[in-house]
């Protein structure tokens, strides 16, 4: 049973919870002690984090923690996660640790571990840290102490390695691109990328002060960018979240292009050039079932579905061999690239499916029909398992034979928050919303029942 690591490390609020300095120092411990142990060479870490304030706190206790146990430490500072997964495979570190809670306000962080190779640590080792964390070892000698070192040229590395990822035919010249980066950690990174490629940026929340990490802005708020290309007649406009490894585009006419039409538009790109392996393209449990209708009718692709969570796609992505997935939410993950969601490598990659298709982002999204979705958050008193619950499964089942054949019901606790998140999809507008209010209303009247 867990303890600390959730679907994406540990995560909580500042000064509560597990994100206090004390525990970092603890974690940075056991996970020197677990990652010392498994190799033979002194090992080094690379820790990056977003531009929270707790940042500061948090890196500085948990560098303190592995250079108490021994590991070698390289601080990246402000640097999008799949900057931190590529820089711990360039750099040859033995692990990375991205410090932030990606879309979650400033008042949230969070710790997150990659391996060597840039995935996720595995189930083993975290379970292997947390059984530490309760029972820390001795401290090493004096002079067996590891020390740490800042790694100046990272951003610059990361936006080098984005830019190789182009054919070299590609050209933006002239093409006006509105980033908002989200206050976040792409803040300094997302502009001069576009910029050096060419592109006329309009650059928005782009000045972080520890506070106001997606604050009104980023993945979660497209409005921003969608009010922005219009007012400056932009080509398009891309929205990152506060770590940047989620994105969602806006076309030129001021419309949301979401992870469903993005994951399409890639899939038929990368299939046209050979580029798709696996002949499938993996995705969640929330994915809209009119992508999957265009993938097998349109490019004669299957589509699995994997349990919410960019974790889970990627573990089912190793498994089956695929080379493309991804969230509705905008989290989209290309191996051929990199090892985990990266925002800017999304966009980058969508402009060559634009220019390959010579399409505008209006046209290359239009070809596919989303059939009409609602999400419903049930807010609950606390976090507990009520989905194992009969009754709650007795309306679920209920809400699904009235819909068929023509939609679906997804229903699933939140990996993060006190919430129960209920998604409704149908062909009809209207029985959707008939079906899926009378489930939502019947959940609410009956969970209180359930907190005991």
């Amino acid at each position: 049973m867990r303890r600390y690591f959730g679907t994406d490390g540990v995560r909580g609020s500042v000064n509560s919870d597990l994100m206090t300095a004390e525990f970092a120092l603890r974690l940075g411990r056991a996970a020197g002690h677990v990652l010392t142990k498994h190799l033979s060479h002194k090992p080094h870490v690379l820790i990056g984090k977003d531009t929270r304030l707790s940042g500061y706190m948090l890196e500085s206790a948990l560098c303190a923690g592995l250079t108490a146990q021994g590991m070698n430490v390289m601080l990246v500072g402000p640097v999008p996660t799949p900057a931190v997964a590529y820089l711990t495979r360039s750099l040859r570190a033995d692990a990375g640790v991205v410090l932030s809670a990606s879309h979650n306000p400033a008042g949230d962080n969070g710790i997150k571990f990659f391996a060597a190779d840039g995935f996720k640590l595995p189930d083993e080792l975290e379970l292997e840290i947390e059984a530490t964390l309760d029972d820390l070892p001795p401290l090493p000698a004096a002079l067996d102490i590891g020390k740490a070192v800042r790694i100046d040229d990272a951003r610059g590395r990361y936006i080098e390695f984005l830019k190789s990822s182009l054919p070299r035919d590609l050209r933006l010249d002239g093409l006006t691109v509105v980033v908002d980066s989200a206050n976040g950690a792409a803040y300094h990174i997302a502009p001069h990328l576009f910029e050096e490629l060419g592109c006329n940026v309009i650059s928005l929340f782009d000045k972080p002060n520890g506070y106001n990490i997606n604050k009104g802005c980023g993945s979660t708020y497209p409005e921003n960018i969608c009010k922005a290309v219009l007012e400056h007649n932009a080509d398009i406009g891309f929205a990152l979240d506060g770590d940047a490894d989620r994105l969602i585009a806006c076309n030129a006419k001021g419309e949301v292009v979401d992870g469903d039409k993005v994951i399409a538009i890639l899939a038929e790109y990368l299939q046209n050039k050979g580029g798709l392996r696996g002949g499938a393209v993996v995705t969640t449990l929330m994915s809209n079932m009119g992508l999957a209708r265009y993938l097998k009718d349109h490019c004669s692709l299957d589509m699995y579905r994997a349990d919410v969570g960019d974790r889970y796609v990627l573990e089912m992505m190793r498994e089956r061999d695929c080379n493309l997935g991804g969230e509705q939410s905008g989290h989209m993950i290309m191996l051929d690239h990199n090892t985990t969601g990266d925002g800017l490598m999304t966009a980058l990659q969508l402009l060559c499916a634009m220019q390959s298709s010579q399409k505008p982002l209006h046209e290359l999204a239009t070809e596919m029909s989303l059939f009409p979705q609602h999400l419903w958050n049930i807010l609950m008193e606390k976090k507990i398992d009520v989905l194992c619950n009969s009754k709650v499964q007795a309306m679920i089942k209920e809400a699904e034979q009235a819909l068929g054949d023509s939609g679906r019901v997804n229903v699933r606790a939140s990996g993060t928050e006190p919430k129960l998140r209920v998604m409704v999809e149908c062909e009809n507008q209207a029985d959707l919303e008939s079906v899926g209010e009378a489930l939502v209303a019947s959940l609410q009247a009956y969970i209180p029942s359930l907190m005991g």
